[in-house]
């Protein structure tokens, strides 16, 4: 394929994923004040009926709530603080939302589509041009994944450094440390999962969970230690100590308004759209599912010694893998704001007794145990 090709197929893969990121994370701002009204009792949220007149009132599910919200952080005044760093004011929210966006580009959400094989049936050796169903691919995906994620952090901490802010400063500080460490976690939770799976390349994890398992069968552990490190990476109660609502008034973006203050709120749900597309590629199969494989439809029980597939075009394959990727995602998003709304708020010492007593150590633990059955299987 020609590079110009190469080019313009990554532009218009790289414009879909993040429009639907951002669009995704919208949606959420609106599905977190509906969820949690339902289990306050709230009825604005809940309703929000729209009076049109003599047509009566049309239902709107709360999503009106959103709509205002996003119009009056646009008509809302961008303040800078009087001694604040008007430049690094500005990077801030920049900082903290587009690394975690890079993250998501390198995230397969489909197979690789054959151009020649579109009408067909996929044959086994298939060849001609291939375009892959993600914006990236590297061979060493991983570890620029979590060197990419990493710099987020810089964003809450010029927002708080710049702002001239006791409270924004304070916020910042707990980013830091609390980043810092559930970033090292992270980290760790994955080395077990890679070392199953003998590749970096996160194409070619969701490929071998195809062929085998998915990461949380072989390893549930790590399912669970990613998980909760994740959710401390998303900044969300019940990690939000940088934000701190109770005692530092908004934290590190407490000095932030209008369009600013928007970015860094919508980037903490792309945030959990991006760790549940991280969950569903290294411990959920990815786009693969029980009733499909690469040419259709499928059923193999082989202890019944059951086999029954039926063929599917190679488009119709791809929208299929392409649906059963969102619905993961989607699933794994609201899990999350359930998690929100259902556990208490930790003191800033338990979150960090919970990684450093706890999660790192059994990540290590963990590494050591899979390495050894590796080597008993081999």
């Amino acid at each position: 394929m020609e590079w110009y090709w190469v080019v313009l197929t990554a532009f218009i893969k790289a414009t879909i994923v993040i429009s639907g990121v951002f669009a995704l994370g919208g949606l959420l701002t609106w599905a977190d004040r509906r969820q949690s009204a339902m289990l306050q009792h709230r009825l604005g949220p809940m309703r929000a009926n729209f009076n049109l007149g003599p047509l009566g009132q049309w239902r709107f599910w709360g999503i009106l709530h959103t709509m205002a919200d996003g119009i009056k952080m646009v008509m809302k005044e961008d303040f800078v603080p009087a001694r604040g760093d008007r430049i690094l004011h500005g990077l801030g929210p920049l900082i903290g939302v587009f690394p975690v966006l890079i993250v998501f580009c390198m995230i397969p959400f489909a197979d690789d589509m054959y151009v020649t094989h579109l009408k067909d049936v996929l044959p086994a050796a298939a060849t001609g041009p291939m375009i892959p169903m993600q914006v990236a691919r590297l061979n060493v995906g991983v570890l620029f994944m979590l060197a990419i994620a990493s710099t987020g952090v810089l964003g809450m901490i010029l927002g708080g450094w710049s702002s001239d802010n006791r409270f924004g400063l304070l916020g910042a500080q707990r980013s830091m440390s609390q980043i810092v460490s559930y970033e090292l976690a992270l980290g760790l939770s994955l080395i077990g999962p890679l070392l199953v799976f003998g590749a970096v390349d996160l194409y070619e994890v969701v490929k071998w969970q195809e062929l085998h398992w998915w990461g949380v069968v072989v390893q549930p552990a790590a399912f669970i230690l990613f998980f909760v490190a994740g959710v401390a990476e998303t900044k969300r109660i019940p990690f939000d100590l940088p934000e701190g609502e109770s005692e530092l008034a908004a934290g590190f973006h407490i000095a932030y308004g209008s369009m600013k203050f928007a970015m860094f709120f919508l980037g903490e749900y792309v945030e959990v759209v991006i760790l549940s597309g991280l969950m569903v590629t290294f411990f959920l199969g990815g786009w693969t599912a029980p009733f499909y494989d690469a040419s259709g439809l499928a059923v193999h029980i082989d202890f019944l010694n059951l086999h029954w597939t039926h063929a599917l075009p190679h488009w119709l394959m791809l929208i299929i893998q392409m649906g059963v990727f969102a619905v993961k995602v989607v699933a794994v998003c609201w899990f999350q704001l359930m998690i929100r709304w259902t556990l208490p708020k930790f003191r800033y010492d338990q979150i960090m007794d919970l990684c450093w007593r706890y999660i790192a150590p059994l990540a290590l633990a963990n590494i050591a145990v899979t390495a050894v059955v590796i080597q008993l299987l081999k």
